[in-house]
C-alpha cells in the first residue's frame, strides 16, 4: 500500500462514504448528503485534528495529485452527463409560466442576498488580489445554485416525481440550472478582466468558437452517424467520449474550466433518449462511484482549525442567506404564479437543496481564486446542511402540497 497510496486512498474514502451512508439510512438522506458528510469528516478540520499522524500518512501531499485526477475524470463524466439530461421544457403554458417565475425568482433572490453578504465577507474572507466586485458576483452567483439530481432523487424516493408538484419542481429547477450555469460562465469572464486582455480575449474568443463549433459542427455529425433505430454503435461512442475530453482539455487551456466545457459538450449533443440512456449506463456508474472521492478531495481543501466564535457567526450569516434567499425567491415565484403558500414552500424547501452542483460551483471559485480555503470550507458546510434541510422540510409543510397544485393535468414533456 505504501508504493500505491492511491489506492489506500480511494479504500478509505469509499469505506468511509459507505459507513456513513448506513448511519444516515434512517433519516431517508441521499447518498449525495452521506458522500459529502464523509468527504468533510476527512479532512483536517475533522480527522486530520483526532488523528493527525494517520492523516497525514494517509493523504500525503505528494500523493493527492493520482486523486486530483481520478476526480478530475469523475466530475467532467457527472458534468457530460448533466449536459446530455437536460431538456427544454415544454408542455402547457400555465406550466411553462409557473416554471419559469419559480427558476428565475429563486436565484435573482438569492443573487441580490449574496451582493449584501458579499460587503461584509469580503474584508476578511477575500483573496488579497481579487477586487470586490468579482468576489462579489462569484459569492452572488454561489448562493444561487440548486441541486438538480439532489431534487429528483428526493422526489422518487417519496414517489411524488410524476405528481403537479414534482413536475413543477422539475422543471423549475431547470430554468433555475440554466441561468445559473450562463451565470457562472459570465463570473469566470468577468474575473478574467484586468490590464492585460490577452487571458480575457483567449477566454472570450475560446469559449465562442467552442459553443459555435460544438452546436454547428458536433451536434449535426452525432445526429447524422446516429442510427435510426436501436442503440449507437462502440464507434460512436469511442468518438463522443474522445470530443468530450477533447472539449474539457480545450476549456481548461482557454481558463474556462473543464467541467463548463464537459456540461456544453453534453449540452450539444441530440435530445435522443437513446443516446442519452446508452451513456446512462455506461458511464454514470462510474461517475457515482468517483464522486466520493471529489468530496473527499473537496474535504481536504478544508482550512483546520478555524470554527473560532468569529467564523461561526460568518456561518450563520452564510446559512441564513443562502437559506432565505432561496426559500423566499421560490416562495414568490410560486405565489405570483398562483401556488398556494404550502405549496410555495414546498417548493423552497426543495430548490434550497444544493448538493453536489454547489460544490462543483464553489470548486471553480477555489481554482479560479476567486475564493480562499476558509471560505470554501464555510460554503461546504452551508452546501451540507442546505441538502440535509430538503427532505425533513418537505415533511414539515406536508404531504398535501403535492396534491394541491393547481392548472393543467396534461403531462409535461421535453425536448
Amino acid at each position: 500500500m505504501r508504493d500505491n497510496p492511491v489506492l489506500m486512498q480511494v479504500i478509505v474514502i469509499l469505506c468511509a462514504a459507505s459507513l456513513v451512508g448506513f448511519g444516515l439510512r434512517r433519516l431517508r438522506q441521499p447518498a449525495v448528503v452521506c458522500e459529502m458528510i464523509a468527504g468533510f469528516m476527512l479532512g483536517p478540520a475533522i480527522f486530520g485534528a483526532i488523528a493527525p499522524e494517520i492523516h497525514a500518512q494517509i493523504f500525503t501531499a505528494s500523493s493527492l495529485q493520482g486523486l486530483q485526477s481520478l476526480v478530475q475524470l469523475g466530475i467532467i463524466l457527472f458534468m457530460f452527463i448533466v449536459g446530455l439530461e437536460f431538456r427544454v421544457p415544454v408542455g402547457d403554458r400555465k406550466m411553462l409560466f409557473s416554471a419559469a417565475s419559480i427558476g428565475i425568482s429563486s436565484v435573482l433572490f438569492p443573487l441580490g442576498l449574496g451582493l449584501a453578504a458579499a460587503t461584509v465577507l469580503y474584508k476578511s474572507y477575500a483573496p488579497e488580489n481579487v477586487s470586490f466586485w468579482p468576489f462579489a458576483f462569484f459569492i452572488s452567483v454561489a448562493f444561487s445554485i440548486s441541486a438538480f439530481p439532489v431534487l429528483a432523487r428526493i422526489l422518487v424516493d417519496r414517489a411524488i416525481a410524476h405528481t403537479m408538484l414534482g413536475r413543477l419542481a422539475i422543471l423549475s429547477a431547470a430554468f433555475a440550472d440554466l441561468l445559473a450555469w450562463v451565470l457562472v460562465g459570465m463570473v469566470v469572464i468577468f474575473a478574467s478582466l484586468h490590464s492585460d486582455w490577452t487571458p480575457t480575449v483567449l477566454l472570450v474568443g475560446g469559449a465562442a468558437a467552442m459553443i459555435l463549433v460544438l452546436f454547428f459542427v458536433v451536434r449535426p455529425m452525432v445526429s447524422r452517424y446516429l442510427p435510426a433505430t436501436g442503440q449507437p454503435d462502440r464507434a460512436l461512442f469511442t468518438l463522443i467520449l474522445i470530443g468530450l475530453l477533447l472539449t474539457a482539455f480545450v476549456a481548461n487551456f482557454i481558463h474556462m474550466h473543464e467541467v463548463l466545457g464537459a456540461f456544453l459538450f453534453g449540452l450539444c449533443l441530440p435530445r435522443d433518449d437513446r443516446l442519452l440512456n446508452w451513456f446512462r449506463e455506461r458511464i454514470e456508474p462510474l461517475a457515482t462511484i468517483l464522486m466520493p472521492l471529489f468530496f473527499a478531495l473537496a474535504g481536504l481543501k478544508n482550512a483546520s482549525g478555524m470554527f473560532n466564535a468569529d467564523a461561526l457567526d460568518i456561518l450563520a450569516l452564510v446559512l441564513v442567506t443562502a437559506v432565505v434567499g432561496k426559500m423566499a425567491g421560490a416562495y414568490v415565484g410560486a405565489k405570483f404564479a398562483g401556488y398556494p403558500s404550502r405549496v410555495a414552500l414546498s417548493l423552497g424547501a426543495l430548490m434550497n437543496a444544493r448538493g453536489l452542483m454547489e460544490l462543483v460551483v464553489i470548486k471553480i471559485g477555489l481554482d479560479a481564486g476567486l475564493i480562499e480555503s476558509r471560505l470554501f470550507t464555510i460554503f461546504l458546510v452551508m452546501t451540507i446542511v442546505t441538502t440535509m434541510m430538503a427532505g425533513p422540510l418537505l415533511t414539515l409543510f406536508g404531504r398535501k402540497s403535492a396534491d394541491e397544485v393547481q392548472g393543467s393535468e396534461e403531462p409535461v414533456s421535453s425536448l
